[in-house]
Order: structure tokens, then C-alpha cells, then sequence
């Protein structure tokens, strides 16, 4: 690998998307690729008085933005989906040179984004409430909906720009303003993303000035969203540590919050599966993004009846993946994101050794101009029960796997963990697909039937239980999160009637 000319290439894909060369050549935050482990740019941190501005100034905007039609409003973000779709190579390209995605996997986070976009445009038009029977003569009831304030959006690394879409597509179409501090190991697509946003904004024109505002910094910044009285309603993705120090800091000042945190997300296997299709989409699940997903499939809960079979062939998938760089259109597995996460799947792997794991993979692999650079097989740890280190999410490519008897054992163990983001069943058993799915059965916000744990749809809403916070973005009806709910009652006769019986009568 050239390393120079890996950052050769990102200064030209930053150019080429309208990020001024000053904004990743000058500044203390120095960006390293996982790709090879290398600087690639530096970057300017926001001062705190310059947030504190971007807040103010994203007030303001709000004032003027939530008197504009919402279909006007979808229009904005309209054009940012086209901008975004004129660009996706481009954009994707930097996605996967910031965090060390697969191509594809770069592409279709950009394509997430563009998807989001058609989404809330046609939501502008359809930001409705409820007609509500009046117990009431000649007295009608309704609810309305009207824009919140300013959202704060924190996102994390591993994806840098599709988080910051699902909120900021939403919370603009209603009428919001949008302040986002992105993780600080992937400010350049933030750059990049603010930049199609900004030329969107010119092509639309009469957007107000500090509609949508970036902050570049550390968790100081992301404190300052959390205190600000601005900002009435704050979405964060990250650890659940984050979420613990967070939560209750915005609820001392009884402001809102979505929070996107931990998963630990598992996947059962029937005797009934479909064995080659289950294969498949495990690889994926607990595979794809190097197991740096949200929703990665981190256990797999098989039926003894068929666990020798399906796990003799995973095997062989893990010792074969290809695992390098991830501009090439052969691998499978790119880099860690960094030392820290390597560390912490090593600290895993022996603490699963400890509980008499059988572990295949897990080595660190080297490659030829990487040699600070992360990149790891794929680790596939059989273990004899649930141990503590299962209970716990390691952001790396470990795949915990135990056997089942029978269903209600297999969704005990699914669900005996503090985590409840996305969850899976492999199964040909309409009866054992409708038991997961059911109230007594996957407590995940996800819960599949013959597809991983990852890969979710724009349209459906996103996130999950437990300490995996409860918060909801993207699909569905997330929108009403982003705007404040009026119940209205119109009297259009002459008495005045009240509810509930309730008689009070004055002298004329």
C-alpha cells in the first residue's frame, strides 16, 4: 500500500465535494485511515464558543424555518438526496477510506442516506395528526404537530454519515434545525456531507443562514449539546457508557432524547433451517464492517441436532474470508478502526479461553504497507454455556456460539443479556416463527425471521430495548420524536358543555 498516495486520494475526493482545502490540511485533530494506519488530514476543532454561536445561530434558523411550509421544507432535503446521489461514488469512496468499510459497504451508506431523503420528502406532505370523537355536542378534537427546536445529533464512527441522515432528513422536514458533533475518528465525511448539504441549501435558496451546523471536537462539544437549553431534543448513537452519562443529564433539564447505544444481537437456528441460506446471511451478520455494526451478529444459538454440520462449514468460511484492504473488490473483511478496538477484542478472546472457548481465528494479519493498521480474522468462539464475557458487547468480529434443546431455552439464552437491539430466527416453522416474534418471545426493537441481524430498511423504524436505549430513528412513525404534540378542541355552537359530566353554572 502507498500511503501517500492514499491521502493523495482523499484530499482529491474532499475537493471534488466542496470541503475547502484549509478545513482537512490545517488543524490539531490529525485523521488517520484504519486502511493503513496513516495520517490522512487534519482537521480544525471547534472552539466552545464557536459551538455555543452554532447553537445560537441554529435557534434562530429555527425561528424562521418553522413557519415555512413542510412541503417547502421536504424540498430542501429533496435536493440534498440528488446531491448526494450525484456524489455516492465519490462520497462512499471517503466513507470507506475514513473507516475502513468495504466499497460496497461505503456505497450503500450513502445510498442509505439518498433513501432517507426520498423518505422524508414524501413525509413533508403527510405530517398529520388524529380527528378525535368529541364526547362533546358541536365540539370537534384533534391533535396537531408542530416543529420541536434545534436537534442535537452525536454520532458514532461506524457510520459516520447515515446516522446523521436519519435524523437530520426527519428533523428538518419538520421544521427543526440540526446541530451534529460526528466522532472525531470520522470528521472528513462529516466535512464532506455539511459541504452537499450547504450546496443543496444555495440550490434551493431562502434557507436560513445556521439551519444545519458541524461541530468537530471530542466529548467536550458533545457535553455542550447535552447541557444547552437550545436544544430540546438530543439523538446519540454510541456505547452504553455514553448513554448512562448522558441520559440523565438531559433529563435533569427535561429535555428529550433517542438514544441508540449497545447491541448484542443474536440469531437462532432451528433443526428445520435452511442451512445454506442460514450460512450466508450469519457471514454477513457477524462478518460485514469487520463486526463494527450496531446490529452485528455477535451469537449463534444452533439446535443440536444440526450444530456439527453448520458450524464444520462456518469454520471453514472464517479460516478462508479475505481478509485486507477494502478498496479491493475481493475482500470481505477490512481493518479495525483502530488499537483501542483490537485490544478490546483480545481482551475478549482470552477472557472466553478462560471459559474453555474453542476459538477459530482471531489473529491479527499483517499486511504489506499496514503495518499500523488492525486488521484481524474473523473469530468464531464455540462455547460450552453462557459465560460473562458473552453478556458483554465487544465492538470486533467475534461470534459467540452455543446449542439449543428447544425453543424456550434458545430465546431464554437470546434474551439473557442487558442488550436488546436486533435479534434473528432461522427457521422453515411457521409456529416457531410467530413464537420469536411474539410477545414472549424476542425482546430485541428487531426481531427478524430468516435474515441476519443486519441490513436494516430506511422505512422501518430503527433501534432497540433495554440498555440498548429505546430510542427510535429513520422509518415508521420516528418523525413524531422530532415535533411537539398540540390536542386541540374547537367549540363551534353556543353552550358551553364540559367533559365528563362536570356542571358549573354562573349568573348571566
Amino acid at each position: 500500500m502507498n500511503t501517500g498516495t492514499l491521502q493523495h486520494e482523499t484530499h482529491t475526493l474532499l475537493a471534488r465535494l466542496g470541503v475547502p482545502e484549509s478545513s482537512y490540511t490545517q488543524g490539531d485533530l490529525v485523521v488517520h485511515s484504519p486502511i493503513t494506519g496513516q495520517e490522512i488530514a487534519r482537521v480544525a476543532v471547534t472552539t466552545e464558543s464557536a459551538a455555543q454561536h452554532a447553537i445560537d445561530a441554529a435557534h434562530h434558523a429555527f425561528l424562521s424555518w418553522r413557519t415555512v411550509p413542510a412541503p417547502r421544507r421536504g424540498e430542501l432535503v429533496r435536493v440534498l438526496g440528488e446531491e448526494l446521489r450525484a456524489e455516492i461514488e465519490t462520497l462512499g469512496r471517503l466513507v470507506t477510506i475514513e473507516t475502513g468499510k468495504l466499497l460496497s459497504e461505503g456505497f450503500g451508506e450513502v445510498q442509505e442516506m439518498i433513501d432517507i431523503c426520498v423518505f422524508a420528502a414524501g413525509l413533508s406532505r403527510q405530517l398529520a395528526g388524529l380527528t378525535i370523537a368529541s364526547e362533546r355536542p358541536h365540539h370537534r378534537m384533534m391533535e396537531t404537530w408542530h416543529p420541536l427546536g434545534v436537534v442535537g445529533v452525536i454520532s458514532a464512527f461506524n457510520f459516520p454519515v447515515a446516522v446523521w441522515s436519519w435524523n437530520a432528513a426527519l428533523a428538518l422536514v419538520c421544521g427543526n434545525a440540526v446541530v451534529w458533533k460526528p466522532s472525531e475518528k470520522t470528521p472528513l465525511t462529516a466535512l464532506a456531507t455539511h459541504a452537499l448539504f450547504e450546496r443543496a441549501a444555495a440550490k434551493v435558496g431562502n434557507i436560513p443562514s445556521g439551519l444545519a451546523a458541524l461541530l468537530i471536537g471530542d466529548a467536550r462539544l458533545g457535553e455542550l449539546l447535552v447541557d444547552a437549553p437550545q436544544i430540546p431534543l438530543l439523538s446519540a448513537t454510541g456505547s452504553t457508557a455514553m448513554g448512562r452519562a448522558v441520559a440523565p443529564r438531559l433529563a435533569k433539564r427535561f429535555a428529550r432524547s433517542i438514544l441508540e447505544l449497545g447491541g448484542n444481537n443474536a440469531a437462532i437456528v432451528c433443526a428445520s433451517a435452511d442451512i445454506d441460506l442460514t450460512l450466508r446471511a450469519v457471514a454477513f451478520s457477524a462478518m460485514g464492517t469487520a463486526g463494527q455494526r450496531c446490529t452485528s451478529l455477535r451469537r449463534l444459538i444452533v439446535h443440536e441436532t444440526i450444530y456439527d454440520d453448520l458450524i464444520t462449514r462456518l469454520k471453514r468460511v472464517y479460516l478462508s474470508v479475505v481478509v485486507n484492504d477494502p478498496r479491493d473488490r475481493n475482500t470481505l473483511v477490512g481493518p479495525l478502526i483502530d488499537a483501542r478496538s483490537f485490544t478490546a477484542m483480545q481482551q475478549a478472546l482470552d477472557q472466553a479461553r478462560s471459559a474453555e472457548a474453542t476459538i477459530t481465528g482471531g489473529e491479527r494479519v499483517i499486511l504489506d504497507g499496514a503495518a499500523t493498521a488492525f486488521y484481524v480474522r474473523p473469530a468464531l468462539v464455540e462455547l460450552p454455556a453462557q459465560a460473562d464475557v458473552v453478556r458483554r458487547e465487544t465492538f470486533a468480529p467475534i461470534l459467540y456460539v452455543l446449542k439449543f434443546r428447544d425453543l424456550n431455552e434458545a430465546i431464554a439464552l437470546q434474551n439473557d443479556v442487558p442488550q436488546g437491539l436486533s435479534s434473528s430466527i432461522f427457521t422453515l416453522n411457521v409456529r416457531e416463527a410467530e413464537r420469536f416474534l411474539s410477545a414472549s418471545g424476542s425482546d430485541c426493537g428487531i426481531a427478524n425471521v430468516n435474515i441476519g441481524t443486519s441490513g436494516a430498511e430506511i422505512g422501518g423504524a430503527f433501534g432497540g430495548e433495554k440498555e440498548t436505549g429505546g430510542g427510535r430513528e429513520s422509518g415508521s412513525d420516528a418523525w413524531k420524536q422530532y415535533m411537539r404534540r398540540a390536542t386541540n378542541t374547537i367549540n363551534y355552537g353556543t353552550d358551553l358543555p364540559l367533559a365528563q359530566g362536570v356542571t358549573f353554572d354562573i349568573e348571566k
